[in-house]
């Protein structure tokens, strides 16, 4: 029984430590998307698409839950921001070449028409960014038009 109490004991010291050495928070002052909404001219409702459904883990600014503040959350959400903006980021938009542009519009067109975006994880707790039928038609209606400019 005294291994197990130990082992509690050291648990529970490296969750009270890691309170204290958090990730780097995603958050930018600004329009952060400002450059990719300027060249892909997406309508209203697609705005409102992309602001509840996408940029949270694709751009670089992200309305953090309070639950964020809890270690381990915050280690996992930071994991999956970073991959999020290594496979898309819309506040970089402007450095993507065209032929990059007309492929990333590709994939998420090819994510959202699959259900593989928004991920499950992230429309848990985030119950907007769950796309209808409509906003997924929307959505991949703008994107198939955009791509036609690259």
């Amino acid at each position: 029984m005294k291994i197990v109490k130990k082992i509690a004991i050291a648990l529970l010291i490296i969750f009270i430590g890691m309170q204290f050495y958090r990730p780097e928070k995603n958050q930018a002052e600004g329009d952060y998307v400002a450059a990719f909404e300027a060249d892909t001219q997406p309508s209203a409702e697609v705005k409102e698409i992309l602001q509840s459904a996408c940029y949270d883990c694709h751009s670089a600014n992200t309305e953090y839950p309070w639950y964020n503040n809890i270690a381990p959350v915050s280690y996992w959400m930071a994991g999956h921001v970073n991959d999020g903006k290594r496979h898309l980021n819309f506040s970089d938009w402007e450095n993507y070449a065209d032929k990059k542009k007309d492929h990333k519009l590709e994939e998420l067109v090819d994510e959202v028409k699959h259900g593989g975006m928004p991920l499950k994880e992230y429309t848990w707790t985030h119950g907007d960014a769950r796309l209808t039928e409509a906003q997924v038609s929307a959505l991949v209606s703008w994107a198939d038009a955009t791509r036609a400019k690259y």
